[in-house]
């Protein structure tokens, strides 16, 4: 008698898409939705699937299990040791933060547990989060003596110099309203208001141009990077090209006349 035919593994990234919103999920909840490389790589996979799909604005990162990112699969670090191996994984990792940051589309974080190491830095990476109340925030890298260096690049760029060291070199947790007031987090609301809060800026921000979203979210991480002067001269640029699209005509066009906007995406 033959043995049964495995189970097909569950997809470590699970994608629901409604209403122009595709939420993706890790699904790890075994290993604490560690990012293995396997992991990074379905995530980026789907990343660049929403990219490309018109059909979606917004992003919303999700996890299932008792954790929303634990950080590097520390067990698959030391499986296979060695400097090869080490640089291609955080190279990986910085890779996929910055797929986030230049995606065309708003990502929300959705944070329902703990976020530490590079799952904090998966939150920093993200344009906006939300946190239920029992949410904590760690980089905790120098407690095994592996100090938290490329979260620390998405971190000290969310939240001011002095936080960000405190966290990193102390390895302490911060509460979901610490994170709030440090602003790692937009805001920490009650653990079973967390899904509507999301669903509700998701959808807040999806009704908006996609062409607009865009420009908006390029510009934001551009201008940031530069001195004032260069700042101004750039996003006065992206300003005339935007107002050359039809989507501002229309959106000008639309508030004059006290109607409803008819988004085409150009």
């Amino acid at each position: 008698m033959s043995a049964p035919a495995a189970l097909p593994a569950e997809p470590l990234v699970l994608r629901d898409d409604e209403g122009g919103i595709a939420t993706l999920t890790l699904n790890r909840p075994q290993a604490r939705n560690a990012l293995s490389r396997a992991l990074m790589e379905a995530l980026e996979a789907e990343l660049a699937a929403v990219a490309a799909d018109e059909s979606v604005k917004v992003v919303v990162l999700a996890a299932h299990g008792a954790a929303f990112c634990a950080g590097h699969d520390l067990k698959e670090m030391r499986a296979e040791p060695g400097r090869e191996m080490y640089e291609a994984l955080f190279s990986q990792c910085s890779r996929l933060m910055t797929a986030i940051v230049r995606l065309p589309k708003p990502v929300i974080a959705k944070v329902h547990a703990m976020a530490t190491a590079a799952g904090c830095q998966l939150v920093a990476s993200c344009d906006l989060a939300y946190a239920g109340a029992s949410a904590r925030f760690a980089t905790p890298g120098v407690n095994i003596g592996l100090f938290c260096s490329t979260p620390m690049v998405a971190l000290s760029r969310a939240v001011g110099r002095k936080t960000a060291l405190e966290m990193l070199l102390s390895g302490r947790p911060l509460s979901a309203d610490e994170a709030e007031a440090a602003g790692l987090i937009n805001r920490a609301v009650a653990d079973d208001e967390l899904d509507a809060t999301v669903a509700q800026m998701a959808g807040t921000i999806a009704a908006k141009s996609p062409l607009t979203l865009a420009i908006g979210k390029e510009a934001f991480y551009r201008q940031a990077e530069m001195p004032l002067d260069e700042a101004y001269a750039y996003a006065s640029q992206v300003m005339t090209e935007n107002m050359m699209a039809r989507d501002a005509e229309e959106g000008i066009d639309a508030f004059l006349g006290k109607r409803p906007p008819v988004w085409q995406g150009r």
